[in-house]
This record gives structure tokens, C-alpha cells and sequence, in this order.
């Protein structure tokens, strides 16, 4: 016995329909199905055809919404949901759309929650309270680190794509933010958008457009279509759509089915074009550009109002580098890049940043008055620094020198350290707010009853530092006073109270402490303290690559940030390498990467050797081979595909 076929049904407006199978037939030889084998009954592939693109599981949407005039049970089925007193309807989004329910996809964005804390920051360091609608628009200085690229956490543009782009699109308005936004999308960039746009935005190719008629809907974006509000008005304009087919075009566009939603509409489109003349190539051309963003385009308004968030976040990073900072690590998780990264390009920007403290740390990240004679402590490893005392080192930090106020520093909070929890972090403060700083190891654990474990880890970050205990010595008294428990008289160990006499800690060995407990080396990064090591294997830094000229063969080497192999590359892979002066993007094409696989895919530090790319102040490195770096520290990226 064998089901009916069932095929999709054909939606129309205001329609209700449940588009479960696909309508045409599933390719054997695709999912390497012999049709001729005789193992393989017919049936199975007629039961397979009829479940191609059927829904896998049933999920329910974190952020969905609906409004109705009416109680909804009214209008559609509902349950009740996992969660306590939540229901969910039983119909998909495509349903309730078609059903005429108003439905909200709500995004929770941590660039928002990271603006907020920002906000606080600057308002209790500086007295002024801003908004979102309040942050100063059009500063130039804004759209000068933009177009430099200097958008480590900045809301959308931090990504090596966005960066690589910045220098060449150089923004320098608000207008110009929304184009980066919608430009470096899978629809865009598959329908071959992205360098003619760039090349007529610098006067390198002139504006055309395919067609007469599609001038009024290409002007604004120099003939190269980059949102969907455009790709259906060129429906409207080429094809003769009306508003309606063109909204079932957007839909098309939006639905995880769109590859097939949007060939079922090609006879349409071509139709409609033929009849108002635009035929051949042009015609190609403008179905081309619309079924590209059926891999996903974004919609104007959608980024007109992440642009928003674009500059709110630039212009804090600029101004308030140090409350930027806090409120990104306040945030986590987050962004594109890992909270060592954030701290390092904060110190770049000459921002201190001291470590967790049982006395002086909230339960997370917050801000400090600088201390008198702190404008050059330990900081972001800058080759040739001067310290303090007129010494040249690698830890020297120049006091930041940004066109905002003083900046004060960022203290970690206690939460960054392993094994403590928010939770628990909250309780150390509210206790010592409550009842006054703690005086020894063990009355912190009789006051809030930490674990050994949970003492050692702020032991080896160096939390116990403000009771006059080097690391060495808390590590020391860490075990015996975990024993004591809440509720116990206050009578402290001999451990604690005179620990043997060990040795400081080395600063290779102060690094790999906080790097193991809290992951940020806020004194030193870990290519700074083997700088000589690879100075001796030809190693150029990060810095120095912006100024080699075009076509040097060169050999970097880092920290791996990042690997990224985008479904639009063609198999290109893209690294992400950070030493203590910056980072640079090295590209791999397949067939390097295959030759080199294991190192590539497994190191947490590489040294790579390749040809340094210049184009348009956009410097790359193009990989010829790749080594491991041993580092000391196990280092993890951020991968994405």
C-alpha cells in the first residue's frame, strides 16, 4: 500500500494553507540512491518524495508574537507550552500570516542590553545621561574610525567582511551606514552586488542601469539593488506586478523554502517582463539579482534601524572606550569577538584594565577612578612603550589620547573568574556591602561559604592581592581555609596566617594564571612575552604589515580569533590571527587549507607564511603555508561556517 501523493497547495492572499510537501520530485541520484538498484523498493522513494521539505520537528519561536482583535483561541488552535503559564498557537508563521494575524518576530539583541549598561557607565562616571536618541549624530570623528576600521564591538561592522569593507566604501553619513549594513548579506553578495556597488561608489564605474524602468527603484543605490523594498518594486516596474504578487515575492524571499517558492514564480516574472520589454539578458539579469535574495537580503527599514545601533555603539567606543569596554563584557555572550579580544583593543585604545579583586570588584565588570601616576601601567604590550620610570618595555601604556574625557579604568568583576557564578558573585558583594570588607581567605569562606575549589581559582587570579597575599601564597592557604564553613568561630589556619616563603610568580607565569581563571591576560598578551622568539623567525607584527608595500612575502603570527568558511566564498577560508599589537585576516584557499588541515583546524596559535595583499587600505594576507605556534596557554576561537 502507498499513501496518495500530496502535493503544496497554491497560496493566495488572505488564503489559509499548509504548504507541507514540496511539488516536485526528489532526485535519487542527489542523495546517492541507485534508482535501478533492486534493494531498493519503489516505495521508498515515492514515501521520500512525498516527504521532501515536510517539516523535521516542531519548535517554538523565542521571540514570536501575534495580536489579535479577538481572543485567539477564536482564531487558531492553541496549547500550552513548556514553560509555566505559556501557550503557543499550533500554526507555523506562514499561517499566521496568511490567516490575517498581526505577528511580531522580536530579536534579542545584546548590542541593546550593552548600549544600556554604557549609558549607566557614562552617567555615573560623567554626570550626563544619554539615549539613544540623544547621542550626538554626524560626527566626522565617528566616520574617520569607521572608514580606518577600528570596529572592534561595534554593533554589525566588526566582522573581518565588514571591516574589509569599510575602507572602501568610506561612510560618511548616516545613509552610508545602512548600504555596509545591507551590502555584506548572502543576497547581495550571490548576486554579484558588492564590488559594483564600491566601484561606482569611488568613481570607478560609471552608474548604469539594465533598463529604463528600473531607474526609479536602483537611483538611490547608484543602479545596484541591495534591499528587498527595491527588488520588489523592480517586480512592480519590469515585470508589471501588482502590490500584492510583489508582497508574495518578499514573501518568497523570506521563507526557508524560498529557493523553490521563488522558481515557482519565475514563469510569472518572465512573463510580466516580456510583455513590458524587458527581454534577453536584461531580463536574466533582473531575475538573477531577485532570486540571489532568496539566500537572504535584508529589508531597508530592518537596516536603517541597525544602522541606528551602528553609530550609537561607534560613537561610544570612541568617546567612552573605557565604559564600551565594561559594558561589552557585561554583556556576554556576545558579538563576534571573545572578551580577550575586547580587552586587548581597549588597551589599544589606552584604556587600563585591572583584574578582580575581593574588595574592590563588582559582581561584573565596572569602572575605577585612575590612580595618580597610573597613565602608563601595564597595557597593551605596544613595542617601544615607555614605563613609568623611563624604561622602555613591551607592557608601557600611553594614557588614552581619544577625543573624549578621561577614561577611567575597567575593573574585572568577580564573576569573570571560573567556578563563580553571577550568582554567587552577587552574594560576595551583597555580604561585603553589608558587612564590611573581608579581612582574610577564610573569613570569606565562613561569610559566604565558597568551595576549595571556588578559592583557588580567585586565588590564581589574583583576587586575594588587597589582603597582602601573593598568588603563591593564597594557592598556598586556598585548601585549608576552604574548610572552614559558615556558622564556624573565626579562628584562621596556620597556613594563612604565615605561609612559607615561596617565590613570586614569573610574568609568563602571572599570564598563564589569568588566562587559565579568567581568560584575559589583562598585563600581558601572550605573543608579547615570545615577541624575541619570533622577531628571530622573521615574524612581522600586526602593526608593521600597514605599512609594507603590496605583493611582500611575509610571516605572521597569533593567536587564532576566528575561522570562518562562508557558504558565499567558494570554499575560501578566512583566519583571524591577533598578536599584542592588533590582528590581520589571512585567507586560505581550499586547496591550502586541505594540504594543511590538521594544524589549521586544531592549533589555537599559528605561524603562517604568505603574500601580503594592499587594496584600498585593506591589507590581507594570502596563505602559502601554516605551521603551529606554540603559545603555552590553550587557546579557542570563535569558528563559524
Amino acid at each position: 500500500w502507498a499513501p496518495p501523493p500530496v502535493r503544496a497547495v497554491d497560496i493566495t492572499p488572505g488564503s489559509f494553507s499548509a504548504p507541507v510537501y514540496a511539488d516536485r520530485a526528489v532526485e535519487p541520484s542527489g542523495a546517492g540512491i541507485d534508482p535501478g538498484d533492486a534493494q531498493v523498493p519503489p516505495l521508498v522513494l515515492e514515501l521520500s518524495e512525498q516527504l521532501q521539505n515536510a517539516p523535521r520537528h516542531l519548535g517554538i519561536h523565542s521571540g514570536g508574537m501575534v495580536i489579535c482583535d479577538r481572543p485567539v483561541i477564536e482564531v487558531c488552535p492553541v496549547e500550552w507550552g513548556r514553560m509555566a503559564d505559556r501557550t503557543v498557537l499550533q500554526w507555523d508563521k506562514d499561517d499566521c500570516a496568511a490567516s490575517g494575524l498581526v505577528k511580531f518576530d522580536l530579536l534579542g539583541l545584546g548590542m541593546l542590553s550593552a548600549l544600556k549598561y554604557c549609558f549607566d557607565f557614562v552617567e555615573a562616571g560623567h554626570g550626563v545621561r544619554y539615549g539613544l536618541h540623544e547621542v550626538p549624530p554626524e560626527d566626522p570623528l565617528v566616520y574617520d574610525m569607521l572608514c580606518a576600521a577600528d570596529t572592534v564591538g561595534v554593533f554589525q561592522i566588526e566582522s573581518r567582511a565588514q571591516m574589509s569593507t569599510l575602507p572602501r566604501l568610506k561612510p560618511r553619513c548616516f545613509y552610508d551606514l545602512v548600504i555596509e549594513i545591507a551590502l555584506i548579506r548572502p543576497g547581495p553578495i550571490q548576486g554579484e552586488s558588492v564590488h559594483p556597488y564600491i566601484r561606482r561608489r569611488n568613481g570607478l564605474d560609471p552608474i548604469t542601469y539594465p533598463h529604463p524602468k528600473l531607474e526609479k527603484a536602483l537611483a538611490k543605490t547608484l543602479g545596484v539593488p541591495l534591499f528587498q523594498e527595491q527588488l520588489m518594486q523592480l517586480a512592480i516596474d519590469a515585470a508589471g506586478c501588482s502590490p500584492s504578487e510583489a508582497d508574495q515575492l518578499r514573501r518568497a524571499m523570506g521563507s526557508k523554502r524560498s529557493g523553490e517558492r521563488m522558481d515557482a514564480m519565475r514563469d510569472r516574472l518572465y512573463a510580466g517582463m516580456a510583455a513590458n520589454g524587458v527581454t534577453g539578458t536584461v531580463a536574466d539579469e533582473v531575475y538573477t539579482k531577485i532570486r540571489a535574495f532568496a539566500a537572504f537580503g535584508f529589508a531597508e527599514s530592518h537596516s536603517i534601524s541597525f544602522a541606528f545601533l551602528v553609530y550609537a555603539s561607534s560613537w561610544l567606543k570612541l568617546y567612552h572606550p573605557a565604559a564600551f569596554c565594561a559594558a561589552l563584557l557585561n554583556a556576554q555572550p556576545m558579538g563576534f569577538y571573545s572578551p580577550q579580544t575586547l580587552v586587548q583593543d581597549a588597551k589599544r585604545h589606552g584604556v587600563e584594565v585591572r583584574g578582580p579583586d575581593l574588595n574592590a570588584s563588582p559582581a561584573q565588570a565596572g569602572l575605577e577612578k585612575p590612580l595618580p601616576g597610573d597613565a602608563m601601567r601595564a597595557g597593551p604590550d605596544l613595542p617601544g612603550g615607555t614605563a613609568p620610570d623611563g624604561t622602555a618595555g613591551r607592557r608601557a601604556q600611553p594614557s588614552y589620547t581619544g577625543p573624549g574625557p578621561e577614561q577611567p579604568a575597567v575593573r574585572l568583576g568577580l564573576s569573570s573568574v571560573r567556578t563563580i557564578s553571577l550568582e554567587l558573585a552577587q552574594a560576595i558583594v551583597a555580604e561585603r556591602d553589608a558587612h564590611g570588607p573581608y579581612t582574610a581567605m577564610a573569613e570569606l569562606v565562613r561569610r559566604t561559604g565558597v568551595s576549595a575549589e571556588q578559592v583557588e581559582a580567585l586565588a590564581t587570579a589574583g583576587a586575594f592581592d588587597c589582603l597582602d597575599l601573593t598568588r603563591r601564597g593564597a594557592l598556598w592557604a586556598a585548601e585549608p581555609v576552604a574548610a572552614h564553613r559558615p556558622g564556624q568561630l573565626p579562628v584562621e589556619t596556620v597556613d594563612e596566617q604565615a605561609p612559607p616563603p615561596l617565590p613570586e610568580m614569573s610574568e609568563p607565569e602571572q599570564l598563564l594564571a589569568d588566562y587559565w581563571a579568567t581568560s584575559i591576560t589583562r598585563d600581558a598578551y601572550p605573543t608579547a612575552l615570545i615577541r624575541d622568539r619570533l622577531d628571530a623567525l622573521g615574524v612581522t607584527t600586526s602593526l608593521a604589515l600597514r605599512s609594507l608595500p603590496d605583493r611582500t612575502r611575509v610571516v605572521v603570527g597569533g593567536i587564532v580569533t576566528h575561522r570562518q568558511r562562508p557558504a558565499t566564498a567558494r570554499g575560501i577560508i578566512f583566519v583571524n590571527l591577533e598578536d599584542e599589537t592588533g590582528m590581520c585576516n589571512v585567507i586560505c584557499d581550499p586547496v591550502i587549507w586541505d594540504r594543511h588541515r590538521r594544524v589549521a583546524r586544531e592549533s589555537g596559535g599559528l605561524l603562517i607564511r604568505g603574500m601580503l595583499e594592499r587594496v584600498d587600505g585593506v591589507v590581507n594576507v594570502v596563505a602559502e603555508r601554516i605551521d603551529k605556534l606554540h603559545l603555552g596557554v590553550r587557546a579557542s576561537s570563535r569558528d563559524f561556517r
